[in-house]
């Protein structure tokens, strides 16, 4: 698909992205990063209570820390990151708060749901890397009972008829400590380092990531 086929059928994605209206259940309409072509996508769990007002996905704590990891192993800073990364989630809407006042899980009638806007996406970007955050995120492609069995490495996936690298991260949440303590930190670590040399990242840094 030449570049401007790709850039046209991405904008007519996300604008009826945009307008989804499927699960009742959810508090919000759907959150987007924008039509960015990118070899590279970044597949979060749902927004939070903030994203639909600042009208982008990992716009609060959980995503200053995200775009800190990659500034510190990856050197792109949020704004570039955002600028050429793809970002997506397992579900685009929040799905407001449970009984005990944390982020409620999305249903799996949810994830359905929107499980159709993901797979046309990798059918147009044909990615080279995805980054799942989260286990939430991370079990759309691969068996996720522990994090400390899938953070640190790097898997051959597919999904919507595309192969592709994945890279698991860790929710950067205040919520979880995994990340901060052992054996998650150095995990992490780890998985940051995997995500620097992948070449669709390099090929991203040098203006070749479309």
């Amino acid at each position: 698909m030449a570049a401007s086929a790709k850039q046209h059928g991405l904008d007519r994605h996300v604008a009826r992205l945009r307008k989804c209206r499927r699960c009742p259940r959810m508090k919000s309409t759907p959150v987007s990063g924008g039509a960015i072509v990118s070899k590279v996508m970044i597949i979060g769990q749902a927004p939070g209570p903030r994203e639909p007002t600042l009208k982008r996905p990992f716009a609060h704590t959980a995503g200053q820390t995200l775009f800190r990891w990659f500034e510190k192993f990856c050197g792109i800073n949020e704004a570039d990151l955002r600028a050429k990364i793809y970002f997506a989630a397992v579900c685009r809407c929040f799905p407001g708060k449970s009984p005990g006042g944390t982020d409620r899980i999305p249903a799996p009638d949810e994830i359905r749901n929107c499980s159709a806007w993901m797979n046309e996406e990798i059918e147009i970007l044909k990615p080279r890397l995805i980054i799942p955050i989260g286990r939430l995120a991370i079990a759309q492609f691969i068996e996720c009972e522990k994090l400390d069995r899938v953070i640190g490495r790097k898997f051959r996936s597919r999904r919507a008829n595309q192969v592709f690298d994945l890279i698991p991260l860790p929710h950067p949440s205040g919520a979880s400590a995994w990340h901060k303590i052992p054996p998650g930190k150095t995990l992490l670590e780890k998985a940051l380092r995997k995500i620097a040399r992948n070449p669709a990242i390099i090929d991203l840094q040098s203006g070749r990531g479309d």
